[in-house]
């Protein structure tokens, strides 16, 4: 069956694909630009590296031990294609996807991914523990199309929020995301967490619209709120 998540993927590859959906402003001048069809490209490749490599499927949990950032909303993205379910806090999971993976490597969980966080990363910078996937080196090898094996459940939980309000898939664009105005350009300051960039992020996405995210170091100047022409702000 399709479930939202699906649904969205479908539309940003289709219509203006070529469009900017998700900008990132990094440390270091780090500007990375998403079109549609490159975003879903990418979530597809990581939908097929958590199905494929790590035996995701639907139901199973991936707790994102994640800042705010184009890659963790990337993971957010293929997770809920897959039909999983996304941790944000201490909660259980069967899956982790860390930029300290040293922390704890293995600790409880099936499998634990590597995301290093600088935008032309090709690999972890350093040793990873045994077992642990390095997530920039193992994507690209992936498929940009994806095909699900099992048919995700509508019902099976999405998310949960901080308030402890339990999002089933069916939910994710009406419960779960904000509400925005059609073709909206959104400024998302990743200092309000990643539950709010997601939040806010998929209420862009549904209505058309596209995310300017921004990292706590990065000034929001008035140079760049009119190069990127976000409203609203």
């Amino acid at each position: 069956m399709s479930i939202p998540a699906i649904d969205l993927m479908t539309a940003l590859r289709s219509g203006h694909s070529t469009s900017p959906r998700l900008t990132w402003y990094g440390p270091d001048a780090e500007r990375v630009e998403l079109s549609g069809r490159v975003l879903d490209n990418w979530v597809a490749k990581t939908s097929n590296l958590l199905q494929d490599e790590l035996d995701a499927e639907p139901g199973m949990r991936l707790r994102l031990d994640l800042p705010a950032h184009w890659k963790s909303m990337v993971l957010a993205l293929a997770a809920w294609q897959l039909g999983m379910e996304v941790v944000l806090d201490s909660a259980d999971a069967e899956l982790l996807a860390t930029g300290s993976p040293e922390a704890d490597p293995q600790g409880g969980f099936d499998a634990v991914i590597a995301v290093p966080l600088p935008a032309l990363a090709m690999r972890w910078p350093g040793e990873l523990p045994p077992g642990v996937v390095d997530f920039a080196a193992e994507v690209r090898s992936h498929g940009d199309v994806f095909m699900a094996h099992q048919d995700p459940e509508g019902s099976q939980r999405a998310i949960v929020s901080a308030a402890g309000t339990s999002h089933p898939h069916t939910e994710l664009l009406e419960g779960f995301a904000a509400t925005h105005d059609t073709g909206v350009r959104l400024l998302v300051r990743a200092g309000d967490g990643l539950e709010q960039a997601l939040v806010q992020s998929l209420g862009a996405w549904q209505n058309g619209g596209s995310v300017v995210l921004v990292h706590p170091d990065v000034s929001v100047t008035e140079k760049l709120l009119n190069d990127e022409r976000v409203q609203g702000d």
